[in-house]
């Protein structure tokens, strides 16, 4: 039944996007469907935000669809052999009748796709992007593997199963022991190298022998550098790999290539990068006990209150590297609990907005469909339908993570670090993955108050200056009220929509 159910929402989704045709790239991350469109103007996006399953969508490099944790990863593989058999069944297209035609339609694809790319299409932002497309795919294991561990510690505290926890250790931290492999992996197949050559570089990071190498005067360290170093050194395997590629004989090329490109990186890796990654990497783990240590309330109101733009910028994926080498180091992230309070910011906000706004049935409606999602850490179908298109809420929303975030930054610089064993999981999601210095009772009081700090802080600066007098006027009508007065749409998408539409084409 549940297959039934997530092919019936891919069947939904697929026709609203232009159908298979249109589809050139399927991919997902944790919550959102990532599509590559041909011809943008065939998605009609009011269809696809009123489907029930889409909590809202993302125009970026890609278009996103935001399904949510776990849906999504049930959806996409559905999606996928929908477009799979809808491009098989679909007829060739007949030659284009002229030169003209042709040229006219490429010109049309040509200035979409660079509109499209023109907003976020930066060297920095594109990197940051890879960097977050390496990371991505690891995150289910982080999370599964992060339970376990947490689960493995209560018992062990409690003294409960002692013949069981040695084999759930071995589970939990199997997966973290290698990670420098898959993030090698990872790296190769997305700067354009041969993965399995990515994964090889990284494995000498990992590889136990490494301790009778010296470098810089000292012993090397079985996964010194870490994700780090394996990610440097899948990106100078590809780099070798390409050169190679370019100036070896075909006849000699299965041969001398992956040997060149094993043999150059791993020295270089061994007596260069995991020394410097190794640094890197420790000063990475100091750099944040330190900044918590004596400037938690403030460090943390700072990140809480800017995490919600960042998000909005789908950027937020870029700090996984941050969160994998402090997991690494300590066991646990202390950075994502404090970033997690932008979430509770969100939810305060929209929860005032469903106040003020009492006959706005519209508004409310997204809301009461939304607020599960946000409690749970997903904060796209609020960001994108409530705060962000209403403006002044969004910021409120800030400030209110900004609070909260001061709030688990402030007990931190006391000395009850709280952190996450795995990255993904947000808001009440990310309960059972905490972890800290003291007692797990401690660390959750700590977290849970944090949230509560959040959504207080959220919804008391967003009731009393998230609206001014017009906004109130605008938006706390009925539909057919503001029809009737010709006033901007009762939909916040709609307003943002409309109010892009008189942008200049130069904007």
């Amino acid at each position: 039944m549940a297959t039934d159910k997530n092919r019936a929402t891919a069947a939904a989704i697929l026709p609203l996007v232009g159908g298979a045709s249109n589809v050139s790239s399927i991919a997902h991350c944790m919550t959102r469907l990532r599509l590559g469109l041909v011809d943008r103007t065939l998605v009609d996006d009011d269809a696809l935000k009123a489907l029930p399953d889409v909590m809202g969508v993302v125009e970026d490099e890609t278009y996103q669809i935001v399904l949510g944790p776990g849906k999504v990863a049930r959806v996409t593989p559905e999606f996928e052999a929908l477009v799979a058999e809808g491009k098989a069944a679909a007829p060739q297209p007949p030659a284009p009748e002229s030169a003209h035609t042709a040229d006219e339609l490429a010109a049309q694809g040509a200035a979409i796709k660079a509109a499209q790319k023109a907003k976020n299409a930066t060297p920095f932002k594109l990197f940051l992007r890879k960097i977050a497309n390496i990371f991505v795919p690891l995150i289910p294991a982080l999370i599964g593997c992060g339970i376990i561990a947490g689960i493995n510690g209560l018992l062990v505290n409690a003294g409960w199963l002692p013949g069981i926890t040695p084999a759930l250790a071995s589970i939990a931290s199997g997966f973290m022991a290698l990670i420098a492999v898959f993030v090698g992996y990872n790296t190769a197949k997305e700067f354009g190298g041969t993965a399995i050559l990515g994964g090889a570089a990284a494995a000498v990071i990992v590889f136990p022998g490494v301790a009778n190498v010296t470098a810089f005067g000292e012993k090397l360290s079985p996964g010194q550098g870490g994700v780090l170093g394996a990610l440097g050194a899948a990106i100078l395997a590809v780099y070798v790999e390409k050169w190679c590629r370019r100036w070896v004989p075909e006849s000699l090329d299965v041969l001398l290539t992956p040997t060149i490109t094993v043999l150059v990186t791993g020295l270089v890796t061994l007596f260069g990068l995991m020394y410097v990654a190794g640094e890197i990497s420790t000063a990475i783990g100091t750099s944040a006990t330190w900044l918590l240590a004596h400037g938690g309330a403030g460090a943390g109101f700072i990140l809480g209150g800017l995490f919600l733009p960042v998000v909005m910028l789908g950027l937020h994926q870029a700090l996984i590297p941050i969160h994998t080498t402090l997991i690494e180091q300590q066991g646990y992230t202390v950075l994502l609990p404090i970033l997690a309070m932008a979430g509770a910011g969100q939810v305060g906000s929209a929860i005032a907005v469903y106040l003020r706004l009492p006959r706005n049935l519209s508004i409310r409606k997204t809301i009461k469909s939304a607020l599960p999602a946000g409690f749970l850490g997903v904060g796209e179908p609020l960001i994108y339908g409530v705060s962000l298109p209403l403006g002044r809420p969004f910021i409120t929303a800030c400030i209110g993570g900004a609070f909260g975030g001061g709030f688990v930054g402030l007990f931190n610089q006391l000395g009850d670090t709280v952190g996450s064993t795995a990255i993904g999981p947000s808001g009440w999601a990310l309960f059972p993955l905490l972890q800290g210095n003291h007692g797990l009772g401690t660390t959750i009081a700590i977290y849970a108050g944090g949230l509560l700090v959040g959504y207080i802080a959220g919804f008391v600066a967003t009731y009393y200056f998230g609206f001014t007098k017009q906004m109130l006027t605008e938006f706390n009508v009925t539909a057919d009220e503001a029809a009737a007065e010709g006033l901007p749409s009762a939909d916040p998408s709609a307003s943002l929509a409309h109010d892009k539409e008189k942008e200049p084409a130069a904007a």
